[in-house]
């Protein structure tokens, strides 16, 4: 459905027909305005109105209609195309969530479709419209605040993983907390939200590289002033800290899940040596009473009177001695 509809001229909204033909039409009979367009899920049947009046092609819209994209950007005859993928993480259930953010850009005009309900595009809009100078570059100008406000949320986002990273991390080398049974499994699960956040950070570097002109990027994208490159070079360096930071996350994460399986390995060492200290207390009294429970009869030591009181007293002292022992060399 389509969310919101105006026409910007010279970086203020101004009243213009609903009709959407009407509106692009008066919105490229002036140089200084442009149409944008915010779609939330729409439907085939809704976005068909759309597609025809802007000539969009049909693999974008597609991909627009459809969502699950990788973060991208295709350039095609009458149209830009730019995929972002929106994160938000919820801190309570170690969450993380992503949507899908698809911009259409073209001559006078902008189309937005949101996917999820964690992309608002309200408050951009709604900061755009309190900075006429950013509105006055267009749509070029729509296209760097949407990315720049996705790539800030992820540096939030980044933050917020960490602080929980380190929590985790004090609970699995403190004395008692590591060696609990759900601790691995909370490990994996916290490696596979920072996986879903690299889905969402990581093939992102490549389109704002080509919409800054870094490196091999280096020709000009369509639809998209050249004096704006600067200002998307910042987001790529803002991304770039998100990338190194969702690097380190990954790797302490590894870490931290083999350190915890190495803790748990040595507990168990540990375990095994204080069964098998017990296991040899409690083998020697058996032993003991194993032979003189043979009942044969030639065993002198069956007649004589302080028999039974010795053979207790040898094994109470052979049993303390092999405490002594295996206390000693930490094994109880």
């Amino acid at each position: 459905m389509i969310i919101d509809c105006a026409i910007y001229r010279d970086g203020r909204r101004t009243a213009g027909p609903e009709d959407l033909s009407d509106a692009l039409a008066e919105a490229r009979a002036s140089s200084d305005a442009f149409l944008w367009i915010g779609l939330h899920e729409p439907t085939r049947d809704e976005f068909g109105r759309v597609t025809e009046e802007f000539g969009l092609h049909p693999l974008a819209v597609e991909d627009a209609l459809k969502a699950h994209q990788r973060p991208k950007l295709e350039v095609y005859n009458d149209s830009l195309f730019v995929v972002l993928k929106p994160v938000s993480y919820e801190p309570h259930s170690d969450t993380v969530s992503t949507g899908e953010l698809m911009i259409f850009l073209g001559d006078s005009f902008v189309v937005t479709v949101r996917h999820g309900s964690d992309v608002p595009l309200g408050p951009v809009r709604s900061h755009l419209e309190e900075q006429p100078e950013t509105l006055r570059h267009g749509p070029t100008g729509v296209l760097y605040s949407v990315a720049d406000s996705v790539v800030d949320h992820y540096l939030d986002v980044a933050t917020e993983l960490q602080t929980d990273l380190e929590e985790l991390e004090a609970e699995v080398f403190s004395p008692s907390g590591g060696g609990s049974r759900h601790t691995a499994s909370r490990i994996y699960s916290f490696k596979r939200q920072v996986l879903e956040f690299r889905r969402a950070t990581g093939p992102l570097a490549a389109p704002l590289a080509r919409l800054a002109g870094q490196e091999a990027y280096g020709a000009t994208v369509p639809f998209v002033q050249e004096r704006s490159r600067p200002f998307f070079r910042d987001v790529t360096d803002h991304l770039a800290r998100v990338n190194e930071s969702v690097e380190a996350l990954d790797r302490l994460v590894s870490d931290i899940l083999s350190a915890h399986l190495a803790q748990m390995s040595v507990r168990q060492n540990d375990d095994m040596r204080k069964i098998s200290a017990w296991a040899a207390m409690a083998a020697v009294p058996t032993m003991i009473a194993g032979i003189y429970g043979m009942n044969f009869a030639h065993m002198p030591e069956l007649h004589w009177l302080w028999s039974y009181p010795v053979v207790i007293v040898v094994m109470a002292m052979l049993e303390v001695l092999l405490y002594r022992l295996f206390k000693r060399r930490g094994w109880m």
